[in-house]
Formats: C-alpha cells, sequence, structure tokens
C-alpha cells in the first residue's frame, strides 16, 4: 500500500541521513590522518585502512541520490545517474568486504609469522592488492548496468528512461541472469571473504592470549578489533547477502532485500571505528582533535561568563563544568 511504502521509504531516509552525518566527517578525519601517516612511514595496514577510507567516502557521495529516490518514493533525476549510482554502492560494499579481510589477514600474519611477515611486508603490495579488489568489485557489480539496459528492446520490457524505479521490478529474462550472478556475489565476494576473515582473527585472538609480554590495554584493543570487524560482518553484509540465497533458491528477488541493504549502507559510519582501533595515528588525531573542541567550548563558555560581574577563573571553570560539560 501507499502508507507502507511511505513507511519504508521514510525508514530508508532516516538511516541514510544518519550514515551521511556520522560517516562523511568520520571518514574525512580518517582520510585526513592515513594521508599525512603515508607522507611519514607508510605501512600495509595504512594503506588498506586508506582504502577502505575512500571506498566509503565514494559511496557517502553518491548516497544523496539514494535519498532523494526514498524523499520522492520514485526515480525522478537522470536515469543515467540509476545504473551509475547502483554501480558504485553496490561495488563499494563488495569492496569494503575485500578490504576488511586484508586487514584481518595483515594482523593475523604480524602475530603468527612475526619475523618473516616483517621482511616481506611492504606497502606496494597492499597497493595492488586494493587495486585488484577494487577491479574485481567492479567486475562484479557490473551487472547492475547489464540489468538495466538489457532486452529494452522487447515490447514486454519497458523503455530504461520511461521508468521511474531504479534497479527494482526485474522481468522473468533478467532474473535468468541476475540470480546466479548474485549466487556468485554471495559465494565470492562474500563467503570466502568472511570465512578468511573468521579464520584469522579467531587465530589472531588465540595467539595473543597465550603471549605473556602485551600489555592488557593492547590486547584489549586488538581484541575489541577482531570482534568488531566480525560483528560488522554479520551485521551489515550478512542480511544482504543471505537475501541472494534466498532468491536464488526461491527463483525470484526478496521484496525485504531494501532492508537489509540498510545494515550494509549503516556500515559506512561504523568503519572508522575499525580505523581507531586498527591506527594509533588516527586515535591521536581523533584525541587532539576532541581536546581542541572543548578548549575552543571552554574559552567560548568563558567568553560569555565574563558577562556576568561575579566572574573570576574559579567562576569562569565552575560555569564552564556546569553549563557545559552537563
Amino acid at each position: 500500500t501507499q502508507s507502507c511504502m511511505r513507511g519504508i521509504n521514510n525508514l530508508v531516509l532516516a538511516v541514510d541521513t544518519i550514515t551521511l552525518v556520522i560517516g562523511l566527517p568520520a571518514n574525512l578525519l580518517a582520510l585526513y590522518t592515513f594521508i599525512q601517516k603515508l607522507k611519514m612511514n607508510a605501512t600495509p595496514i595504512d594503506v588498506l585502512l586508506l582504502s577502505l577510507t575512500i571506498s566509503d567516502l565514494i559511496f557517502l557521495f553518491f548516497l544523496p541520490f539514494r535519498m532523494k529516490e526514498a524523499a520522492d518514493m520514485k526515480w525522478t533525476i537522470s536515469y543515467f545517474l540509476c545504473p551509475l549510482s547502483g554501480f558504485i554502492f553496490y561495488t563499494s560494499i563488495y569492496n569494503s568486504t575485500f578490504l576488511l579481510t586484508a586487514v584481518s589477514v595483515e594482523r593475523y600474519m604480524g602475530v603468527a609469522f612475526p619475523i618473516k611477515y616483517k621482511l616481506k611486508r611492504h606497502p606496494r603490495n597492499a597497493v595492488i592488492a586494493s587495486v585488484i579488489f577494487c577491479v574485481v568489485s567492479m567486475a562484479h557489480c557490473s551487472i547492475v548496468y547489464f540489468m538495466q539496459y538489457y532486452d529494452h528492446t522487447n515490447s514486454t520490457v519497458l523503455d530504461p528512461s520511461k521508468r521511474n524505479t531504479c534497479y527494482e521490478d526485474f522481468s522473468d529474462e533478467q532474473l535468468t541472469i541476475l540470480l546466479p550472478v548474485r549466487l556468485e556475489l554471495f559465494l565470492v565476494l562474500f563467503l570466502i571473504p568472511f570465512m578468511i576473515c573468521c579464520f584469522c582473527y579467531i587465530n589472531f585472538i588465540l595467539i595473543l592470549s597465550r603471549l605473556p609480554n602485551i600489555s592488557s590495554k593492547k590486547r584489549f584493543r586488538a581484541i575489541g578489533l577482531s570482534v568488531f570487524t566480525l560483528l560488522v560482518f554479520i551485521i551489515c553484509f550478512m542480511p544482504y547477502n543471505v537475501s541472494h540465497i534466498v532468491g536464488f533458491i526461491g527463483w525470484y528477488s526478496p521484496s525485504w532485500r531494501v532492508y537489509a541493504l540498510l545494515t550494509s549502507t549503516f556500515n559506512a559510519c561504523l568503519d572508522p571505528f575499525i580505523f581507531y582501533f586498527s591506527s594509533a595515528a588516527l586515535r591521536g588525531t581523533f584525541n587532539h582533535f576532541i581536546r581542541g573542541l572543548v578548549k575552543r567550548t571552554n574559552l567560548s563558555c568563558c567568553q560569555r561568563a565574563r558577562n556576568f560581574p561575579q566572574f573570576t577563573k574559579f567562576n569562569c571553570e565552575h560555569w564552564f563544568h556546569i553549563n557545559c560539560l552537563l
């Protein structure tokens, strides 16, 4: 019904807005940090995290098109942007799974084979891996372009330029091609990376638990990174990819895919938390940013407090703690 569609679109719009508002500044801060870090001392983990940040930012820059569609309850802008935005949307999702898996491999190799891996690790390898991940993701997600323009000369298929939906309402001919490709996406771009990620982080945790010369703080942070990354895979990527299996078995495109995509969208504002645990440079930049923000807030509050005749240094600090921190 119309009210049901409005409710779904409002939910999509709310999740996309939260993702954009939180994810954009967080990823821009991460981008600045990793660029500065690479200029000083590039490491493979920094290259992978920078690639993940760029992928998230590209995703966020195209997110307003999806928000516009949700607000209007139909596709109202140039149809050329429909397959383009969809292509970027899905490519970014699967590129993130590859990069998160690569981070897990890098972490595992660093503790399982510390000496051998340290001698062979080089940022160049991470750059090559990032390029390969991007190319593979783009090649698989090019199905979006193919489906949007497939067989539109057939009289039973509506001309793409006249549609008011984007990547929905597939014909039987389109599903014959699309559903097997979605199964491949599940196997190659999700299941295999997820299994690798589980193997690496489970063994990473086991190895760390046996090392006596690591502080409890570092061990907690490393284990927290491992658990959080696995949760991102399960919460953000699994529901959408499970829809591929359900659709292939039932030979249809599940209508609840729109809900499954919401968690994948939200991943763009969860990745910065992984960056925070993974990079000491980002933690330093973030803490410096917060201290600067608190300091500016303190000065602003004190300037406003000077309007009070009883102003003293003590009164300023007391006023700040009461009115600016509570």
